[in-house]
C-alpha cells in the first residue's frame, strides 16, 4: 500500500548516508521516526530490530506475519517482537511492500546459492557481525543475528511455497518510514550482494533520517 509521509527531509534533526556494503547502529526512542531512504533504486537494507530495554526480545517475522495474515511488510504493518509486542508501526510505504522470508545473505549462502568461488565475497551476516563486535555496549552477540527485514527487496512466493529472487520494485526516491512504539536497537546492513537481481547486481548507498 503506498502512503506518503508528511515529514520534510530538511527537519529531520538526524540523517546519513549508509554506502553499500556498510552497515548502521542506532537507537531509537518512542516516537520517533526513521525514514529508509534508498537513493537510487532496488538497494536492499536488511534490517533487524531489538528493544532497547531487554535485546532478548527482537523482531519476529512469524509473529508479525502472523498477525497480518500477509507475508509481505507496508504501510499499517505492525512489526512485532519475540515477547508480542509492537515494536515499530510502518507508517509510511511509497515502495509497496518488503521482504521478511528471504533472510539476509552469509558467505554460507553465497556458496550454496552461487558458486564456491563466491564464498569469501562480502555479505550482510559479515556487516552484522561486524556491528555487534564493534558495539559491544548493546548487549548483542551472532547468536542474535535473527529474523530480517528485507526493505526494497522483491522476494516473491511462488504457488508452490518457494521463494524466488526478483527484480526489486522500488525505484529512485522511494522510502519507507517506521514509528518506534517502543525505544528500539536499529541495525541495517545496506546490502553488498553482487549475484542476484535484488539490487540490478548493483549495490548502491541508501540514506536514514530521523525525526523527533
Amino acid at each position: 500500500m503506498i502512503v506518503e509521509s508528511p515529514l520534510k527531509p530538511e527537519q529531520a534533526g538526524y540523517r546519513r548516508v549508509v554506502e553499500a556494503g556498510d552497515y548502521w547502529m542506532h537507537t531509537l526512542r518512542k516516537g520517533q521516526v526513521l525514514r529508509i531512504l534508498d537513493l537510487e533504486g532496488n538497494q536492499a537494507a536488511d534490517t533487524l530490530f531489538y528493544s532497547a530495554a531487554d535485546p532478548a526480545e527482537r523482531y519476529s517475522a512469524v509473529d508479525t506475519i502472523r498477525e497480518q495474515g500477509n507475508v509481505y511488510l507496508t504501510a499499517g504493518t505492525r512489526l512485532m517482537s519475540t515477547g508480542g509486542q509492537v515494536l515499530l508501526q510502518i507508517v509510511a510505504d511509497t515502495c509497496g511492500r518488503h521482504d521478511t522470508l528471504g533472510g539476509a545473505c552469509a558467505t554460507e549462502s553465497n556458496t550454496v546459492r552461487y558458486a564456491l568461488e563466491k564464498k569469501c565475497m562480502h555479505a550482510c551476516r559479515d556487516s552484522y557481525l561486524l556491528a555487534v563486535t564493534e558495539h559491544e555496549h548493546y548487549g548483542l552477540t551472532k547468536r542474535d543475528i535473527t529474523h530480517n527485514i528485507n526493505f526494497f527487496m522483491n522476494v516473491p512466493v511462488t504457488p508452490e511455497g518457494g521463494l524466488m529472487f526478483a527484480d526489486g520494485v522500488s525505484a529512485p526516491g522511494k522510502y519507507v518510514e517506521l514509528r518506534a512504539e517502543m525505544d528500539v536497537v536499529a541495525l541495517i546492513s545496506n546490502c553488498p550482494q553482487l549475484n542476484n537481481p535484488c539490487n540490478a547486481y548493483n549495490p548502491t548507498p541508501i540514506e536514514v533520517l530521523i525525526w523527533g
